[in-house]
């Protein structure tokens, strides 16, 4: 699960100790609890002094299981940027020209791809050549509203989840069990403090549910926030001398979707295609709002699968059993299985669940940071 340079990384995560979650810090190949002196992840990325921070050593991180290991997270909101990129950008236009039908959308797809395509990966979002384009497109009667957030001067940004509720490295996640067209989305999701100050990145997997969307943006909310439809990890590997902003622009994030069936799907999300810089989406995300826990924010992904699955046509849509492992050389590797919604295991650790446990193990006291 961890970057191929692991040893030079400063990497924090989470994991759950029988009296409860706590954050930790990967030195050396040892996982140390540092919750005495940063009860929550939140406030361990507000220190100045993370790098150097000391803890209770509690194991090799060979030792960390699924049921240990948490998603890297905790007060953080997250939150999530889309169509950042040219080929998504097309690809929900697809699903709202096929009002959520698969099988229409490999006529769909040869149609816009002929027209728009070359157009959308040539224009800066906001931009005059922008502007033209959309005019042109609109007086083609081929504007649409996915367009408007793929070359407008507006970044889409929406909650993807409730706090608490994203999943971890080896735990089950839930597509809506009403769903046939879905899929994963591999990205890079960075970590930003109270200040604003972007302080590492983690994978990310922004469960889409094609259909839904399709049938009306209006769905985003069903599409994209349901019990473990949100995954993130392993780590937060924080910016130092040797990961930086750079290194999130240039990223190649890894896909491999391994069926029960057989089925195998592999894929790639390339950051240096991404239409707006990472610093651009946090800025418009800070733009009219605060965050005093920080936010997580997912970049958004080249990724969109259309290799048929069962039927020719349809694309690829997930199957319970479906494992998805998610990869980058310097952020490691995110593994989940996928089941339903219903059936993944139900939510049930909430902010008060937190509060009341931080208290009982005398973790809220005043601190002062570095």
């Amino acid at each position: 699960m961890l970057p191929a340079d692991w040893n030079q990384a400063i990497l924090v995560g989470r994991v759950q100790r029988a009296a409860g979650p706590s954050p930790v810090i990967l030195r050396g190949g040892t996982v140390y609890d540092v919750s005495a002196e940063a009860p929550t992840v939140a406030d361990l990325l507000e220190r100045a002094d993370l790098a150097t921070l000391c803890g209770e050593a509690i194991c090799a991180v060979e030792d960390l299981t699924a049921d240990m290991l948490l998603a890297p997270i905790d007060l953080q909101c997250v939150k999530a940027a889309g169509v950042t990129f040219a080929v998504s950008a097309i690809e929900r236009v697809i699903e709202e020209r096929a009002r959520g039908d698969s099988s229409a959308a490999a006529a769909i797809r040869g149609d816009l791809e002929a027209k728009v395509g070359s157009g959308i990966r040539s224009v800066v979002p906001g931009s005059a050549e922008a502007a033209s384009l959309k005019a042109a497109l609109i007086e083609a009667g081929m504007w649409s509203q996915y367009l408007e957030v793929a070359i407008g001067p507006d970044a889409e940004v929406f909650t993807k989840a409730p706090v608490l509720s994203a999943v971890g490295w080896g735990a089950e996640i839930g597509v809506r069990s009403d769903s046939d067209w879905n899929n994963p989305e591999p990205e890079v999701v960075v970590i930003v403090d109270s200040t604003g100050t972007i302080r590492g990145a983690t994978l990310g997997n922004d469960v889409n549910l094609r259909d839904f969307e399709g049938r009306s943006a209006l769905l985003l909310g069903k599409a994209k926030d349901n019990n473990a439809s949100t995954s993130i990890g392993p780590f937060i590997r924080v910016f130092d001398d040797k990961f930086t902003m750079d290194d999130v622009r240039g990223a190649e994030i890894d896909l491999l979707i391994e069926g029960p069936e057989g089925y195998r799907l592999e894929g790639a999300n390339k950051m240096s295609q991404i239409s707006r810089d990472p610093t651009e989406l946090v800025r418009q995300a800070l733009s009219e709002h605060q965050y005093p826990d920080g936010f997580a924010l997912f970049l958004g992904t080249l990724f969109a699968p259309i290799q048929d699955r069962d039927h020719p046509g349809r694309g690829f849509t997930h199957k319970s059993g479906d494992l998805v492992s998610i990869s980058s050389p310097k952020l490691g590797k995110l593994v989940n299985r996928v089941t339903t919604s219903k059936a993944a295991p139900p939510w049930q650790f909430g902010i008060r669940d937190l509060m009341r446990n931080l208290a009982e193990r005398g973790l809220l006291a005043q601190k002062t940071y570095a």
